[in-house]
């Protein structure tokens, strides 16, 4: 039995009481720290605009929406010396420099970003092209191309101190990085079969023509590597290349995986579909755009030239949809509905209510 009187016991309870005081204040002293914690963390979420996750205006800015992009039997000329065929594509007008719109008079504003779609290239425009581009102090010059069977026979002449003739016979072949490869299987050069004589020396094209000077064109032991996107003119195209085959005259060029059902795409109208983002046209600018450029010809191909496809626009007809998008119904250039664009309307005609209106004009008869 404890003794609360005697005096160690009452040294006991005195040093108790004064440890359950100091743990009292202690307890005070913390409490009153969180609410004044607390109080200076929500004052300052109160001066706060936006919480901090909320996006900004320039965030939009810095990522512009890109337009969609849907084409069918487009002939599209990629400068003066080059055309492609677009059976069909799916993917996205993106542009080139963030603070300028994609724009049909600036072929450098914008890529074709390719989702899924089948691409056709002529044989002989290749060549052609290849032609017009190669710098004149080139190892390999007067380029053509022919198809032989699934491959490929590249005919030229080779400069190496003197002009020889070469030819090369391979087959093509798409890469991961979206490169063209042409894998050369027989060389023939002054029309004797190098391949199998110099096999034994290891003999490449690489040993016959060390280097290219032709942008977007690189030679890697028995192969001729294409870069399209620094080769061909613009719009440049680009996506995920799974296919490259001949498909005579042609190179066929597969995006996607994409399936070429004929059966279907023989159904479908030939058009240019845009939709959302913005797009610069001639001196307009459309915003969220709605556009749709459809052939009026009859022919199997919409052909379209960025270049002149302004005098198309004059030969075509406009009309505003419903949903404030724009519907263009475009002949062929040089085709039997072509004519020479019509003046402005000036303002002596407007002040005179009785000058007819333009014989291009449909009138609306009064009942």
């Amino acid at each position: 039995m404890i003794d609360l009187e005697s005096p160690r016991n009452e040294k006991v309870v005195s040093l108790r009481t004064c440890l359950v005081a100091l743990i009292g204040v202690l307890l005070l002293i913390g409490v009153v720290w969180l609410i004044s914690h607390f109080r200076h963390r929500q004052a300052s979420g109160t001066a706060s605009p936006m919480p901090a996750s909320a996006p900004v205006a320039s965030d939009r800015k810095d990522h512009p929406e890109p337009t969609l992009l849907y084409a069918h039997n487009l002939l599209l000329r990629k400068g003066p010396n080059f055309r492609i065929y677009v059976r069909w594509i799916r993917g996205q007008m993106v542009r080139t420099r963030q603070n300028v719109n994609p724009s049909f008079d600036d072929a450098d504003s914008f890529v074709l970003d390719i989702e899924k779609g089948v691409i056709r290239a002529n044989i002989g425009d290749i060549g052609n092209y290849l032609n017009a581009v190669i710098p004149k102090d080139a190892p390999l010059k007067n380029v053509s191309i022919q198809p032989q069977g699934d491959l490929l026979k590249l005919r030229g002449t080779l400069h190496k101190g003197v002009s020889l003739p070469v030819e090369l016979i391979g087959e093509i072949s798409a890469m991961p990085d979206g490169r063209v490869q042409f894998s050369a299987t027989k060389i023939n050069l002054l029309k004797i079969p190098m391949k199998g004589i110099l096999s034994g020396f290891h003999i490449q094209i690489s040993d016959l023509i060390h280097e290219s000077n032709t942008p977007g064109v690189q030679i890697s032991g028995n192969a001729l590597l294409f870069d399209t996107q620094k080769l061909l003119p613009p719009p440049h195209i680009r996506g995920h290349l799974t296919s490259i085959r001949v498909q005579v005259p042609d190179l066929e060029v597969i995006y996607g995986g994409a399936i070429n059902d004929e059966t279907k795409l023989a159904q479908w109208h030939n058009f240019l579909r845009l939709r959302g983002g913005t797009l610069d046209f001639g001196k307009l600018t459309m915003h969220d755009v709605d556009l749709t450029m459809i052939d009026a010809s009859e022919g199997p191909w919409f052909d379209l030239d960025l270049v002149h496809y302004q005098d198309q626009l004059v030969n075509g007809f406009t009309r505003i949809t419903a949903q404030k998008g724009l519907e263009i119904y475009m002949p062929e250039l040089d085709g039997p509905n072509s004519k020479k664009a019509s003046p402005s309307i000036a303002l002596k005609w407007l002040k005179d209510r009785n000058t007819t209106l333009p014989s291009d004009i449909p009138v609306k008869k009064a009942p």
